[in-house]
């Protein structure tokens, strides 16, 4: 059963912009903060960005501040990713996360990730 599922992603140039969603089950979309990781070929995985259920609260990473943003349709029990100006060093596999909690180190739910790569 499926429980958070990413889709949205693909190849883009520099400066491009680029929407990623995320699906989750309603018990987890309704009382779960939601976010979004990334991780990039030999590195490490590290968080985007994150919403709580109410969507009152939003975290960034300061690497994509200015530049992302996350936000919630709750009639959708979707999550979306808005990226722009994107970089080449944005390029990775994106993941969508639940958690009870923030911060959310150790994440209770992932997806299954949507490759973003931002090349010219």
């Amino acid at each position: 059963q499926v429980q958070v599922a990413e889709s949205g992603g693909g190849l883009v140039q520099p400066g491009d912009s680029l929407r990623l969603s995320c699906v989750a089950s309603g018990r987890i979309f309704r009382n779960y903060f939601l976010g979004w990781f990334r991780q990039a070929p030999g590195k490490e995985r590290e968080f985007v960005a994150a919403i709580s259920y109410s969507g009152g609260s939003k975290y960034l990473a300061d690497s994509v501040k200015g530049r992302f943003t996350i936000s919630r349709d709750n009639a959708k029990n979707t999550v979306y990713l808005q990226m722009s100006s994107l970089k080449p060093e944005d390029t990775a596999l994106y993941y969508c996360a639940a958690n009870v909690l923030y911060p959310m180190p150790t994440p209770d739910y992932w997806g299954q990730g949507t490759q973003v790569t931002v090349s010219a």
